[in-house]
């Protein structure tokens, strides 16, 4: 699919900040929204007792000028009721909000109607129902039975879109994040896939249906646009149809690590 001007909205320089120092090896990425074949061993390191490690800013929030929980701004409702190609570019830098866990967004794919590669092309199922609700819900489901996929419903009330989130950076709430995780690390192996951000929010399929914009549980709050951004086809799509394999729906914040595999099939934009 070609790009539109409609991506070169994005335009203010994000900081980026020093790579964390890592305490483990990295494991395997996650997959996208949905996948065929196997996955290979994950390695991890139990959580010790002791205290953990300050939480560090991610690379791409600058330092100076960290977010407070105080100072931020939910989402309204109004900002998700877009294609899902729109929207998808626009959550980069944005950041998600569980408890005392706040994560910017640095990686997305968009699925859209009649898309071959969207849970929306089953209809409306028991599972698929959220994604066919207004923009600005949540839409989770496990991949593989085990790891917890969120979703941002685009688009109106049912159209059948939505964004999932592949890859965030740690900005508080590192000791949470590690914890549930069950990875002592600071590297970006510790976010960069959609299963593991599932998993580091501490979400369930329960969450499927929650307003994202309204305060309470799990927030998506305004955050700085990327001054650039990288495109590419989406990832662990390979059934669908070619047009939809080879459409650049998948959106990434360029510069920083907290990207998941493959990487060599990004490009600037």
């Amino acid at each position: 699919m070609k790009q539109t001007q409609r991506f070169k909205r994005v335009g203010v320089a994000i900081t980026k900040t020093k790579k964390p120092i890592s305490k483990t090896t990295e494991s395997t990425n996650d997959d996208s929204i949905i996948r065929t074949g196997h996955r290979p061993k994950s390695v991890t390191v139990e959580i010790k007792s002791k205290s953990s490690p300050k939480p560090k800013i991610a690379p791409s929030v600058p330092i100076s000028a960290g977010p407070s929980f105080e100072n931020m701004t939910i989402l309204p409702h109004h900002f998700f009721q877009i294609d899902a190609l729109d929207l998808a570019p626009r959550l980069l830098g944005k950041f998600l909000r569980r408890d005392d866990v706040l994560l910017q967004i640095t990686e997305v794919e968009a699925y859209r109607p009649n898309d071959s590669a969207c849970h929306g092309r089953f209809g409306i199922t028991a599972r698929t129902a959220p994604v066919f609700g207004p923009g600005g819900l949540a839409y989770v489901y496990l991949c593989y039975g085990l790891h917890t996929m969120l979703n941002v419903v685009a688009d109106k009330e049912g159209v059948g879109a939505a964004v999932l989130i592949r890859s965030c950076a740690p900005v508080s709430g590192l000791k949470t994040i590690q914890q549930r995780r069950a990875q002592l690390t600071e590297k970006p192996v510790l976010l960069t896939g959609p299963g593991k951000v599932g998993q580091a929010l501490g979400i369930s399929t329960e969450w499927s249906n929650h307003p994202l914009y309204m305060p309470g549980g799990l927030e998506i709050l305004d955050g700085p646009k990327p001054e650039k951004i990288l495109i590419g086809p989406r990832v662990g799509i390979e059934y669908a149809l070619p047009e939809h394999v080879n459409a650049l729906w998948r959106f990434a914040i360029a510069g920083t690590p907290w990207i998941s595999a493959p990487k060599n099939t990004l490009m600037p934009q």
